[in-house]
């Protein structure tokens, strides 16, 4: 808490970008476009973002919004510019956006590898974009499939048990001081974002087409390859978690759900293994 504290004078902003994120979950999509709208004003009158990346921003959420309008080849061709412009976001492709790093060269434990975390401005925008392009994904919850959530749940364990087994992991408990900062940065701008745009949109856009093993398979497969930075090991490992996640989806179509999932399973490594993996 005491490491929270002392960075909360240069992380608020992004309260108000979690506050637009929690409105637009809950339905308010007045309410939250009205504090992304803030949040970018803010964003701009401290030089976290450049006036292009402000245009591409609203742009890009302007077309989106206007996806769910265009029927045939139109659709397709404006759902593959979205997913360009999703991919542009959360790559950090952009120049103009200052992500604030306010973790870095930092272990979790003794026996972990260092990593650094940085405040994202440019992949949350992704999770506006993608509910506007697609708004069923807060509207198609179905009664739960409990086969498939528990085989999605189940997967979790497994996957750890696989990391143990090819030494990807070691077990070691920890409590990081900078916890909470971690927790919120992955629930929100992390976890919630990439869930809508893999399980909440592609896998559904996917599903229509392919039906829903494809949807699940293909949106799974994107997921991992999405992680090919760290490695062919974190491709296969971010696979099978895409895969859990995807069954959550599948088997609720509650977005809540894979989101849940996949921090926990974060959250999980962060406390009970080496993470992000051994030193």
């Amino acid at each position: 808490m005491t490491f929270f504290l002392s960075i909360l004078s240069v992380i608020w902003p992004w309260f108000i970008l979690i506050a637009a994120q929690v409105m637009a979950l809950a339905g308010r999509a007045a309410i939250a476009l009205s504090l992304l709208a803030l949040f970018v004003s803010i964003a701009s009158t401290t030089d976290l973002m450049s006036p292009l990346v402000i245009a591409a921003v609203v742009l890009g959420l302007a077309g989106a919004a206007f996806l769910p309008h265009l029927k045939g080849r139109i659709a397709v061709a404006g759902h593959a510019l979205l997913i360009l412009w999703c991919l542009a976001m959360g790559a950090h492709l952009l120049p103009g956006f200052q992500n604030l790093k306010v973790l870095d060269q930092v272990q979790a434990g003794a026996g972990s590898a260092s990593f650094t975390m940085y405040l994202n401005l440019d992949k949350p925008m992704v999770f506006f974009a993608v509910l506007l392009a697609w708004p069923a994904i807060l509207h198609n919850a179905i009664p739960t499939k409990t086969g498939a959530l528990m085989a999605g749940l189940l997967l979790l364990p497994g996957l750890f048990v696989l990391g143990l087994a090819l030494d990807a992991i070691q077990p070691e408990f920890s409590i990081p001081p900078w916890w909470l900062i971690f927790a919120l940065t992955n629930l929100f701008l992390t976890c919630l974002t990439e869930e809508a745009f893999f399980r909440g949109y592609l896998q559904s856009a996917i599903t229509s087409r392919l039906g829903a093993t494809g949807g699940m398979l293909a949106a799974s497969v994107l997921f991992g390859v999405a992680h090919f930075g760290g490695g062919p090991a974190l491709v296969i490992f971010a696979s099978i978690l895409g895969l859990a996640c995807g069954l959550g989806y599948y088997a609720t179509q509650r977005l809540w759900v894979p989101v849940a999932m996949h921090f926990g399973f974060n959250l999980l490594h962060l406390i009970m293994f080496t993470y992000p993996g051994p030193a």
